[in-house]
């Protein structure tokens, strides 16, 4: 009988009008509720639509995600066959149902979450197919829109702000059988396989990363050297320091790169995303989902920093060093993913120290990979929703400075939204009893994208490359490397002093004069590259500026 059930499931998308009764969806939504729900949180939750208006706006939302799916499709006949499909469900279907999960059972420690919080989501999505199972027997059909602005849907049925939605279901009497197959099988999109594809395991792979090794016991610094660019800059025909700042740079450009004549070859800006398992606490503007779907816009040149790199022609890398999110393997991402995110660490750690080492030698990895290509100039950015909150920690521990001093507004968090904030980053800092020492410090309250970025620093430092430093949660990553490697500093170039709150404070805790002031709390590395004619300013003067020797002209010795 079950296996009648299961083989009869179908994704329904074809509807009579006739009603769906009370006590079938009562028994489906009972039978959603017997299914495992890790910790026995009862996060799972359920909303009815019966509404038309509603149910027509919710039909728009689709449409407009639905073009966007049809335009990626790249074989036409397959193109043609999707855009034939009865789209209709949504508005002809009698009953609207949303199933989602409330995050906020996470405040708490719940158990069976400690290695992910995506726990309490799969649990939702279990109760989902018991609903689908209960449906099916009772001669009813379901099927699953998923194809929908997230933010926008959760705005317009006002779902609370802690409940995220699995998708929208539409509930009723299926209006035909599809010939006892799947509705995309019927429609010639393609064959459902056979049978399952299943592999054995038959022994343990215990290869791992290597530990992240520093290797910065280099000859001291060419004193000489250092006072050799200095006299080219000062014969320069302008008064001593007149280019003021631009001296600065190009003296440590010079030093870096162990040349009189210092020039900037193969510039990169690499941005590392990842997702944070704090987000799940609600201390971001915006949802999760936005890192996965802002890392889509880099590979697309849609951001900010696409602009900003091909404006200067900078090489733009984009990695993945774990969003809660999986990439097609053709999109030109570096896949470095540790995990979808890290866990929460309002009571636990976000990593283990493995993760940290592993973290630090992946951002190696990228940074020689570009050496070996060439490249003498790196800038970093990063990209993940609730990476403020991380950073903000990271620094007042690291600094020991007050959480309140270190914590600002993020994607756009105000009020009583962060004073809630605040809240969950002060109980997470009195939750942990753990070591002060940096690198455990890193581990419980780290993001996997910020330790990729230390990593990557420390090993431009180790290439005598030069290495630029973004906003706020770029510094902080920065402050990791500096924790590990004081060294590091001599070859950071710090492009700008973000507009969020913290940032200064940390660049006086490294003593770092940021190049600009715009105001701007972007991330993606956009400072760094609008930065960057600044450092094409210094080596130019260096390089080709006439002196007073060879302009024949006096200076104020003579």
């Amino acid at each position: 009988m079950l296996d009648d059930i299961l083989r009869s499931r179908r994704d329904t998308r074809h509807f009579t009008d006739e009603p769906v009764p009370d006590e079938v969806l009562e028994k489906a939504l009972r039978a959603g509720h017997m299914a495992p729900t890790v910790g026995l949180t009862d996060a799972t939750q359920y909303y009815v639509i019966k509404n038309k208006e509603v149910k027509q706006e919710i039909k728009k939302l689709f449409q407009k995600y639905n073009q966007k799916a049809s335009d990626l499709i790249e074989n036409e006949t397959q193109r043609d066959a999707y855009t034939a499909l009865k789209l209709e469900a949504i508005v002809d279907a009698p009953l609207g149902l949303v199933v989602g999960y409330d995050r906020s059972v996470l405040n708490t420690f719940t158990i069976g979450t400690i290695a992910s919080n995506d726990t309490i989501r799969f649990s939702a999505v279990c109760a989902v197919q018991n609903i689908w199972l209960s449906l099916t027997e009772q001669g009813y059909g379901m099927g699953w829109v998923s194809i929908l602005d997230h933010y926008q849907f959760k705005k317009l049925i006002a779902l609370p702000e802690e409940v995220e939605p699995l998708g929208y279901f539409c509930i009723g009497k299926p209006a035909t059988d599809y010939g006892h197959q799947p509705m995309l099988q019927q429609q010639g999109w393609k064959q459902k396989s056979a049978a399952p594809t299943v592999t054995e395991v038959k022994k343990v792979n215990r290869s791992t990363y290597p530990a992240f090794e520093q290797s910065l016991n280099k000859p001291i610094e060419n004193e000489l050297l250092e006072e050799q660019i200095q006299l080219i800059i000062d014969r320069k025909t302008k008064p001593a320091g007149a280019l003021g700042i631009l001296e600065t740079l190009a003296l440590q450009m010079g030093k870096v790169f162990k040349t009189t004549s210092p020039e900037i070859k193969h510039p990169h800006l690499v941005v590392f995303a990842a997702d944070h398992g704090i987000a799940q606490h609600g201390v971001s503007a915006y949802p999760q989902e936005v890192t996965g779907q802002m890392v889509k816009n880099f590979t697309e040149g849609g951001a900010a920093i696409n602009v900003f790199c091909k404006q200067h022609s900078i090489s733009l890398n984009i990695v993945d060093a774990g969003v809660n999110y999986d990439f097609p393997p053709n999109l030109p991402i570096i896949n470095h993913k540790m995990g979808r995110g890290t866990r929460s660490f309002l009571h636990g750690p976000a990593m283990s120290a493995d993760q940290v080492q592993t973290c630090l030698f992946k951002g190696s990895e990228v940074t020689n990979s570009l050496f070996r290509a060439g490249c003498n100039t790196i800038g970093f950015g990063e990209m993940g929703i609730s990476n403020t909150s991380t950073a903000a920690v990271l620094m007042s521990l690291l600094c020991k400075y007050p959480i309140e001093q270190c914590t600002g507004k993020g994607t756009g968090v105000a009020g009583e939204n962060l004073d809630k904030k605040l809240l969950i980053l002060n109980q997470a800092i009195q939750n942990y009893t753990g070591s002060r020492e940096p690198l455990a410090i890193m581990a419980h309250f780290g993001g996997f994208e910020i330790l990729q970025i230390a990593g990557a620093m420390l090993q431009a430092k180790q290439n005598d490359m030069l290495l630029l430093v973004d906003g706020f949660i770029s510094t902080v990553a920065f402050l990791c490397a500096y924790k590990m490697e004081p060294k590091v500093k001599s070859n950071a170039v710090f492009c700008h002093l973000s507009d969020e709150t913290g940032h200064r404070l940390l660049l006086q805790y490294l003593d770092a004069q940021p190049l600009l002031q715009l105001k701007m709390r972007l991330g993606e590395g956009t400072g760094c590259a609008i930065a960057y004619p600044l450092l094409k300013s210094a080596t130019s003067f260096l390089n080709e500026m006439a002196s007073f020797d060879s302009a024949g002209i006096s200076d104020k010795d003579q």
